[in-house]
């Protein structure tokens, strides 16, 4: 029997430069709390009028800020004279899966490591920065950045409380 296919999820967001480490930082929080099983104390973010589940694990929340930050000033350096640029991050979860024996177990082939790590599940999540040249503009996408992420994150509840299957 071959293995499934693990499950990838593209979520697109648009941003500007003022509040797109929130966004990316409300989003990423948003899947976490959904995919992280160990014991936790929930807590909450406020992003665009609109408050986000956060897993309040320290270790979780550094790598979080320093994959956020980093994504920031890639797309602060590559923003085009049109204003615009696009950035991608992705998170992979895995589980630790006992490798199966081939032949004498791996002894003789020299591959005795008892664990592999294996994929179960991808989620990409492609930002495309935008800078309003005029006020009217700024204004238009401060109002349309809110119900969006709101829609992103219900997409998010909708998925995982969906496909619940392959998750080990």
């Amino acid at each position: 029997m071959e293995p499934r296919k693990r499950p990838e999820y593209v979520l697109e967001v648009l941003a500007d430069p003022t509040c797109v480490k929130d966004i990316v930082r409300g989003i990423l929080h948003t899947i976490f709390f959904h995919r992280y099983f160990p014991s936790m104390r929930p807590s909450t973010l406020e992003v665009l009028d609109l408050t986000l589940p956060v897993v309040a694990d320290p270790e979780l929340e550094t790598l979080i800020e320093t994959r956020v930050g980093q994504l920031v000033r890639q797309l602060s350096s590559t923003s085009s004279l049109s204003g615009g640029s696009r950035g991608e991050l992705g998170v992979r979860f895995f589980e630790k899966r006992r490798r199966k024996a081939s032949g004498l177990g791996g002894w003789l082939t020299g591959t005795g490591r008892s664990e592999e790590e294996v994929c179960w599940e991808v989620w990409k999540l492609k930002i495309t920065l935008t800078t309003p040249r005029t006020e009217s503009e700024r204004m238009t996408l401060l109002r349309a950045e809110g119900p969006a992420l709101q829609r992103t994150a219900m997409s998010i509840v909708k998925i995982v409380n969906r496909d619940k299957d392959h998750i080990p």
